[in-house]
């Protein structure tokens, strides 16, 4: 798995007009090619026709996802995801930080979110021998970039019953203050995950801490509670 052939078979599927409101949508901060989620990951499969499967290390995987980010288009950044996604098991816990510094760049949901799904696949994966990994998060939780502290506060999404309930609701009182949109958003969203299971602790919990938290964060955090 190289750059070349997944640049060009993405670079094939361009349509220019589609990349107008695809920059449109994200306030014409970056550059698009123009292919929706669909075509791009059927480009991606046909770029390996006839390439031998993955097999690289950690570090290789993570070197492709730098180089792919090096590129302007949002798409790359996109395939880039796609394939640590894919690929998260050949990554352990020393592959945070390079992880986080493609949080930092360029930052924006669309490509935070993505990433915050690989971190929280890597760090459960890894509780099951490291029953502290969460200590990495923690960290996270008080970066001075504000997209880190939104992985933080995302990176439990889908882990259901293995979430650390004491730790996600200490999270979220400790971005409570905080008044950028992304990270409220995120506050109440990783409460209304954690309500699918646990809908009478969320419940208590916005009760007690109704106060502190923001109103976009209780709506976002009560959508399912009734």
């Amino acid at each position: 798995m190289c750059l070349p052939p997944i640049e060009a078979a993405l670079r094939a599927q361009a349509d220019a007009q589609q990349a107008v409101p695809m920059k449109a949508y994200m306030l014409g901060q970056f550059e698009f090619l123009g292919v929706p989620a669909g075509p791009r990951r059927e480009a991606l499969k046909h770029a390996f026709i006839g390439l031998p499967k993955f097999t690289g290390t950690a570090d290789e995987l993570l070197a492709l996802a730098q180089a792919l980010w090096q590129l302007p288009e949002r798409e790359f950044r996109y395939t880039a995801i796609d394939l640590l996604a894919k690929h998260h098991k050949r990554l352990d816990v020393s592959a945070l930080p390079g992880i986080l510094q493609l949080v930092q760049t360029d930052s924006w949901s669309d490509t935070v979110d993505g990433l915050a799904g690989v971190v929280g696949d890597v760090v459960l994966r890894a509780k099951a021998s490291d029953p502290d990994v969460q200590r990495h998060m923690d960290d996270a939780l008080v970066h001075p970039h504000l997209w880190v502290r939104r992985v933080a506060m995302l990176h439990q999404l889908g882990w259901r019953a293995q979430t650390d309930q004491a730790r996600l609701f200490r999270y979220a009182l400790a971005l409570a203050s905080e008044t950028d949109f992304f990270i409220r958003k995120a506050v109440g969203w990783a409460l209304r995950d954690h309500a699918r299971n646990q809908p009478d602790a969320v419940r208590a919990f916005l009760t007690q801490h109704a106060e502190k938290l923001s109103g976009l964060s209780r709506r976002e955090a009560g959508k399912h509670l009734g």
